[in-house]
């Protein structure tokens, strides 16, 4: 990095920095049609949007390798991922009332806080300095090599987040097929025992002997 030059800044552009801001503009509309939307495919499609933006500005920062793992990881697994859920749950394709929450505003604050927590962090960081996109920034030798000397920590606490989500996930959908089990059997009484007494009140069938009888 290097400090901004006399004859370079936010007044005079390149056509990267254009770019790169029309892309961010095209990936926070995605962004928040995704999140808006009540059409779950329709989500689903525009979150691939949203997806392949990041992946745009990945390349704009010359990170081809985080690029192409956006691409492959993101693109290629999450949403299809997000696709065979909402094909095998039967999701509606239409417009679904259950995609709405009465927590929108609530929703609304806590983006607006967190964008402006994480442009402040930025601005706070890096100032007037700017990165020489001359030579590659995100080369697998220089990720590997920041992922692994200066953040160990919170890729391991991520796995284990994404880890507890994952058994959180199994343990509530196990719970969800348990109570729909019970739901199904709790018309049926049950039958009752080989010579036990009927209960008082419940009709019985006439014996054999009784319809001998009455012959």
């Amino acid at each position: 990095m290097t400090l901004a030059a006399a004859s370079h800044g936010f007044l005079t552009p390149s056509g990267v920095e254009i770019a790169f801001l029309l892309v961010g503009l095209v990936t926070l509309g995605a962004a928040v049609v995704t999140v808006t939307t009540r059409q779950l495919v329709h989500a689903a499609l525009w979150l691939v949007v949203a997806l392949g933006g990041t992946a745009v500005e990945y390349l704009l920062l010359t990170a081809e390798f985080i690029a192409w793992v956006q691409v492959l990881i993101y693109v290629g697994s999450v949403v299809v991922l997000l696709l065979f859920g909402l094909m095998l749950t039967k999701a509606p394709i239409g417009r679904s009332p259950d995609a709405d929450s009465g927590n929108r505003w609530a929703a609304v604050a806590v983006a607006a806080a967190s964008a402006a927590a994480l442009v402040w962090v930025v601005v706070d960081a890096f100032r007037a300095t700017w990165i020489e996109l001359g030579t590659p920034q995100g080369t697998t030798e220089t990720t590997g090599r920041s992922l692994f000397q200066y953040w160990v920590l919170p890729f391991e606490a991520l796995s284990v987040l994404l880890l507890a989500a994952l058994v959180g996930a199994i343990v509530l959908s196990r719970k969800g097929t348990d109570t729909a089990a019970g739901s199904d059997g709790g018309g049926t009484a049950p039958l009752p025992a080989p010579g036990a007494a009927a209960p008082s009140g419940a009709a019985t069938a006439p014996g054999p002997a009784l319809r001998e009888g009455q012959r």
